[in-house]
């Protein structure tokens, strides 16, 4: 199958955000891989018996997509934002779930990135993660959707740049900020 263009997915969400269900039948085929690519890019450096699979990971946020009422997507990048959110989301809480029944045992852990992850340590709690991206999320909105765009959804500079409406220069800068702020943050609590 040839793969759809921006365009055409972003018609077919648009029409999807009208209520056209033959729409967002005809999307599901086109953008699969994609959300495939961004579950395993989610799901990255987990340990070995983690149980959770990029497939089911892709099922379970697309039910969830679905389930939405009232959607109004924007394009096709604000429709992977959308479902990377809805992946972490899927993972901090298999993560918790994990965590609690083992009473303490090992939560689920990602590769997050150089700049980011501790020297000599390159696998983070995702529970911790999540919490710091909350509290960062609260001080500052913007930088906490440029990590999830940047780190969960996988978009380049420049796609974040048009999510957001900033320009590149200013998405770098503030990229550079969230993950110094988030390693202090992680460096703390793991303290």
């Amino acid at each position: 199958m040839k793969p759809a263009s921006p365009s055409q997915v972003t018609e077919l969400l648009a029409r999807w955000s009208h209520g056209e269900e033959a729409a967002r039948e005809k999307l599901v085929p086109l953008v699969y891989d994609e959300l495939r690519r961004v579950a395993r890019r989610c799901l990255a450096g987990q340990p070995q018996d983690q149980t959770l699979q990029s497939t089911a990971l892709v099922h379970e946020a697309y039910l969830r997509l679905v389930g939405r009422s009232e959607v109004h997507w924007q394009n096709r990048v604000h429709f992977f934002a959308v479902a990377a959110r809805l992946m972490r989301g899927i993972l901090v809480d298999h993560a918790r779930m994990r965590h609690a029944a083992k009473r303490g045992g090992s939560n689920l852990t990602l590769t997050l990135d150089d700049a980011l992850a501790p020297p000599k340590q390159r696998e983070l709690d995702l529970v911790a993660l999540d919490d710091a991206l909350n509290a960062l999320a609260t001080l500052d909105p913007k930088q906490g959707q440029l990590v999830e765009l940047r780190f969960f959804a996988g978009l380049s500079i420049e796609d974040t740049s048009r999510v957001m409406g900033l320009s590149p220069a200013t998405v770098k800068r503030e990229w550079a900020t969230a993950r110094a702020w988030l390693y202090g943050e992680m460096n703390r609590e793991a303290q």
